[in-house]
């Protein structure tokens, strides 16, 4: 096995992310941009997508630290608008640019227009939730793109499987369809909540943070696996399982925290920068099988099914947004005003990503019987592209000054500041009084200085907040949180070149330079941490 290639996409994902952060231009754009040019530089390989790989190995880790970094909190209060779009506008989407597809392709079959409709019904907001960070969308905006995210595609994949039966001549049934989305449904919600609990207890009675790591990559991959075998739906498994460990992430040791932090950081990353890049590779591939389709034909439809795309995201968002406020009184007193703003923003991030193309490379080549091709499989594939590109590009460039453009309330940073610094006071508060409770007991003697060190630190962490709301200093123009934690890092880097010192005198030896070094290292984090 040729190990180059995987190699050289990593890495070249990665540079091209990392130069992203420094441009307006999302990363994921960017990836998909270069993809498509290094697809036609000499020399390079085929980089096909395998729905065998990207399916069951990328989707869980993608889907798990996204689920794992929402808040679940924040996803119950928006369970109604998450559930109109992750369930009903996938639904919706599979049939209106289904049926828009047959109409417009002569010869194509309904059901194979509909195995069309269900590969691009899935949006992917890994680059609408990046420029919604990037540009400071409201918070609830926010949470809706990302919980639409993730239960979107277990939808998509439910709907791919049902109308793909019908189109290879199965026998499908709408009965069988519907029987067949509410077992994979709940059958993958119920999965995630058998495992949820045992798995959390592992994680909190492992006592080392290496073995409580490797079970958290895990996790991901055995949900998935557990309910994909018996024919329940992985996605919606992995979901809940991610949601609840992210909500009870506090009983886990703090080194293991700390370690998974910066592991799923990374892992996230780099399958982020991979997939992107992916999807522009894929141009040869497609454009080579489309065979009769090539031309003013191929143009034409891939124009006409990006604008149905489009649209029946704004037919589908709108109504579910204001229906349910005008039918109901409850809902109305629930929730605050709403603007078209918001929705606006919802609709046209509508991007779509790797899923679709994984889930369209996964059409068999030929109909049940083995005889007969799949009706324009590669027309389908070659549409699949285009409306992943075509969304990417020319919504996932225009989002950003649209969103400026509609001037959203900013977000009231000193309120939030004060809510932090009011919570951090009330914590304070009761760790103070433990503190003198723990001290008054005589097995948890200390000397006067380090009890004393105790009330210092604690007092420090009270003040940290307070001192954010303080004014900028003239002369250096930081802030008292940029200054402290400058001086922290000055500090922290002149013992650590004593340290480094003593190494090379051979006063100390390598293995205690890097317990000096981590013990440094957490200071320096502990210093950041508290000023952010």
């Amino acid at each position: 096995m040729d190990v180059m290639p995987l190699l050289l996409l990593v890495a070249g994902s990665a540079v091209i992310a990392a130069a992203g952060r420094r441009t307006p231009v999302p990363a994921p754009l960017l990836l998909v941009a270069a993809g498509l040019v290094v697809s036609y530089v000499p020399g390079v390989p085929d980089y096909t997508l395998d729905p065998h790989i990207v399916l069951p190995l990328l989707l869980p880790p993608l889907l798990h630290t996204a689920a794992t970094d929402s808040s679940y909190l924040d996803l119950r209060a928006q369970l109604r608008p998450v559930a109109l779009l992750s369930v009903g506008y996938v639904l919706f989407a599979t049939f209106a640019v289904g049926w828009a597809l047959h109409l417009l392709v002569p010869g194509l079959p309904l059901a194979a227009a509909l195995v069309f409709g269900a590969v691009v019904a899935p949006p992917d907001a890994v680059a609408a939730t990046a420029v919604a960070r990037r540009v400071g969308l409201p918070s609830r905006v926010t949470t809706i793109l990302q919980g639409e995210s993730l239960f979107n595609d277990a939808t998509a994949i439910t709907a791919f499987k049902v109308a793909l039966a019908a189109a290879v001549g199965e026998g499908a049934t709408w009965a069988g369809g519907v029987a067949e989305f509410l077992i994979a449904a709940i059958g993958g919600v119920g999965i995630g909540l058998v495992l949820m609990a045992p798995l959390h207890w592992l994680r909190t009675h492992l006592k080392e943070a290496l073995l409580q790591n490797t079970l958290s990559l895990l996790i991901p991959f055995v949900a998935y696996a557990a309910a994909e075998q018996v024919h329940a739906s992985g996605v919606l498994a992995v979901v809940v399982v991610a949601l609840y460990l992210g909500h009870r992430a506090w009983e886990v040791d703090f080194a293991t925290r700390l370690q998974e932090e910066a592991v799923w950081k990374m892992v996230a990353f780099v399958l982020e920068s991979s997939v992107f890049a992916l999807i522009g590779l894929q141009l040869p591939v497609v454009v080579r099988g489309l065979g009769e389709y090539e031309g003013a034909d191929a143009v034409r439809y891939a124009l006409i099914v990006f604008l149905v795309v489009v649209a029946a995201r704004f037919v589908w968002v709108y109504p579910a947004t204001f229906l349910p406020r005008a039918l109901s009184a409850r809902i109305r007193a629930r929730e605050a005003d709403l603007t078209w703003k918001g929705p606006f923003v919802i609709g046209w991030a509508g991007m779509r990503g790797v899923v679709s193309l994984a889930i369209a490379f996964s059409i068999p080549l030929t109909l049940h019987d083995g005889d007969e091709p799949f009706p324009q499989r590669n027309l389908i594939l070659f549409l699949t592209f285009t409306t992943v590109i075509g969304t990417l590009v020319v919504q996932g460039l225009t989002l950003p000054p649209l969103i400026r453009l509609l001037k959203f309330p900013e977000r009231d940073t000193q309120a939030e500041t004060l809510a932090e610094a009011n919570a951090q006071a009330q914590a304070s508060r009761a760790a103070e009084q433990h503190l003198e409770e723990l001290l008054s007991d005589e097995r948890n003697a200390l000397p006067g200085p380090l009890a004393e060190r105790l009330r210092t630190v604690l007092e420090r962490r009270r003040n940290a907040v307070w001192e954010r709301l303080g004014q900028v200093n003239p002369v250096t123009g930081e802030t008292v949180d940029d200054t402290y934690r400058r001086l922290a890092r000055e500090m922290i880097s002149a013992e650590r070149t004593v340290f480094v010192k003593l190494r090379d005198g051979r006063y100390i030896d390598d293995e205690m330079l890097r317990t000096l070094l981590r013990r440094l290292d957490l200071e320096e984090a502990a210093a950041y941490r508290e000023t952010t």
